[in-house]
């Protein structure tokens, strides 16, 4: 029966991309010959009330059909006219319609670091593209050491980002880890934590250099699945058990305001140990479940 379940949640998910993705590839070759950044904003606009119609048909038919056990906690004064980082553990894809389903038109659009393979998926990916979403490439510390000149293409991806969430409110979103947990991948990168991989500083700390004086704040989230080992198709048929999302809104302190990440190791090492220390909480939140 759950099997079931989840063929026809993946044809719900089709059906609905395919009905989206008509308005999605019209307005993207109209952003295309647009001439003017002023323009491509009004298009731009039109193409985040595309996504956040997908998202909300989407979020419909798995409330209804899947009926997923979610317990929220919340901050109050949550609002789509304003400009947000979130920042999350990752356990699964099913992290993303979670976080939706919580936030979903409480903030703003969401633009998520996507890793560049994913703009080959039919549709989706041109819909990102079309989003303006930053596209990852991650290159290895070897990579980097053999030619420098490539950790500044990510950089570049993100200060663009940052330009166009000064042009409209925008809500980042961000999987610090920067790939989903497994015990495996913790024992791998001898992480320090249990629940949790190492977590990665750099792209959370040239989102508040470049843009922590527009934001409303942080977004600390912490995703709990009683499954301990859950998966996307397993969301997909209902069977993934319960599931905690406690979100905590966090200031941005005024020291973060500076663009010296890359160029100051003091800097450096103090925003890490205070990631760390928030992963720490994070941690020790997740092994009282």
């Amino acid at each position: 029966m759950s099997t079931l379940r989840g063929i026809v949640s993946v044809l719900l998910l089709v059906v609905n991309t395919l009905f989206w993705s008509v308005p999605l590839i019209l307005l993207t070759l109209l952003k295309l010959i647009t001439p003017t950044r002023t323009l491509r904003l009004i298009v731009l606009r039109g193409l985040n009330g595309v996504a956040l119609n997908w998202i909300g048909c989407n979020l419909w038919w798995m409330r209804r059909w899947l009926k997923p056990e979610l317990n929220v906690t919340l901050p109050e004064g949550l609002s789509p006219e304003q400009r947000w980082l979130v920042i999350s553990n990752h356990r699964s894809w099913t992290d993303i319609f979670m976080l939706l389903m919580v936030l979903h038109r409480r903030i703003p659009m969401p633009r998520f670091f996507l890793k560049q393979q994913l703009i080959w998926i039919p549709i989706v990916g041109l819909a990102w593209w079309a989003l303006e979403y930053p596209f990852m490439r991650r290159y290895s510390r070897e990579q980097i050491e053999r030619n420098p000149q490539l950790a500044h293409i990510d950089r570049k991806a993100t200060e663009r980002m940052c330009e166009r969430a000064r042009e409209m409110p925008l809500a980042i979103f961000n999987f610090v880890e920067g790939t989903r947990f497994t015990p495996a991948k913790r024992d791998a990168q001898n992480s320090p934590f249990r629940h949790l991989l190492r977590p990665k500083a750099g792209g959370v700390a040239q989102v508040l250099s470049h843009l922590g004086d527009q934001l409303d704040g942080i977004l600390d989230v912490t995703l709990h699945y009683t499954n301990p080992d859950p998966t996307f198709w397993g969301f997909l048929c209902g069977r993934e058990g319960a599931i905690t999302l406690e979100a905590r809104r966090l200031e941005v302190p005024g020291w973060m305001l500076d663009s010296r990440y890359h160029d100051d190791p003091h800097y450096k090492e103090r925003f890490h140990s205070w990631l760390n220390a928030l992963w720490q909480e994070k941690d020790q939140s997740l092994e009282s479940r």
